[in-house]
């Protein structure tokens, strides 16, 4: 394959816009020679399935757009990344790495799949399986798309047995446990989270269009402004306001309002700081009023 192949147009920085394909595999070039400082052909073979002599059409295509960034050892028989590389490609972000080891351990990819050569050993604490059902998820997808309300047979945790009920999702919500169907609750007539694995069985469905942006609390964000507890040492707070990003002391958040609940509870802030000690809760809410009056205007659920 030439060189010239899979070029579409010249972007605005002066990089050709390749195929997406061709792009994808340029972009894993960069990551390996980022991360793990050296790449050879049959990295790109194994990983995307291509011949040997495309993986090699691939390398050269990345030595022309970023000649200062790899060069050759024929002892190694590989390509190293130089003291001057810079990314072409955006991968030098963290996240994207961690965000990779993380996928292997909770089993979305496997590790042969991820972009990592020699992964360092690591461990993720285990969290309960919160599986989602393929049947209810569909309809749930379905409804949203089509703009159709569900019946639901939906076990609520303010009632003791489950009930059937109509509901009309809008949009689907993480909050760092469970998915949820954010939908509007036509038997209270308000919006809510509907937890999937609380679905537990589906009826009928009608048409039923809502505007989602009438759902205010999704679509609204409050500012969530959190700082070092005071409690804590000068030294530990400058640690916690580094692990935080924190900027001269605080940290601002904009949290949507539907998710606002979710989020002050996973980071202790649900309570009173002055109830634990420092060290068990690092943070606190700096404008707590303005955070209450935002949750009380939310309805995270059941």
């Amino acid at each position: 394959m030439g060189h010239g192949a899979g070029l579409k147009k010249v972007k605005d920085d002066g990089r050709e816009e390749l195929r997406w394909g061709i792009e994808r595999r340029l972009e894993f070039i960069d990551f390996r020679l980022f991360w793990e400082g050296r790449i050879n052909r049959s990295d790109l073979t194994d990983q995307f399935g291509i011949s040997t002599p495309q993986a090699s059409a691939d390398l050269a295509r990345y030595q022309e757009l970023a000649p200062a960034n790899l060069t050759y050892d024929p002892s190694l028989r590989c390509y190293l990344a130089t003291s001057r590389f810079r990314s072409v490609f955006d991968v030098e972000d963290s996240s994207r790495y961690l965000a990779q080891l993380r996928s292997i351990a909770n089993g979305t990819i496997r590790s042969e799949e991820a972009w990592l050569a020699e992964p360092p050993h690591f461990r993720v604490v285990p969290a309960p399986g919160r599986g989602v059902d393929t049947r209810t998820l569909k309809a749930v997808l379905g409804a949203i798309r089509e703009g159709r309300a569900l019946q639901v047979r939906y076990q609520s945790m303010s009632k003791p047995e489950p009930q059937w009920r109509w509901m009309t999702p809008h949009a689907l919500g993480f909050d760092g446990f469970r998915w949820h169907a954010r939908a509007f609750c036509h038997k209270d007539e308000t919006f809510k989270d509907f937890v999937f694995a609380r679905i537990l069985d589906i009826g009928e469905s009608k048409p039923h269009t809502i505007d989602p942006a009438s759902d205010r609390a999704w679509s609204e964000s409050v500012t969530v402004m959190i700082a070092p507890h005071p409690g804590l040492s000068e030294g530990q707070r400058r640690a916690i306001g580094l692990d935080y990003g924190m900027h001269e002391g605080q940290c601002a958040i904009e949290v949507p309002k539907a998710f606002l609940y979710y989020f002050l509870k996973r980071l202790g802030l649900d309570g009173d700081p002055s109830r634990k000690r420092p060290q068990d809760q690092h943070i606190v809410l700096v404008n707590r009023k303005e955070v209450r009056e935002a949750l009380s205007g939310a309805q995270p659920g059941e």
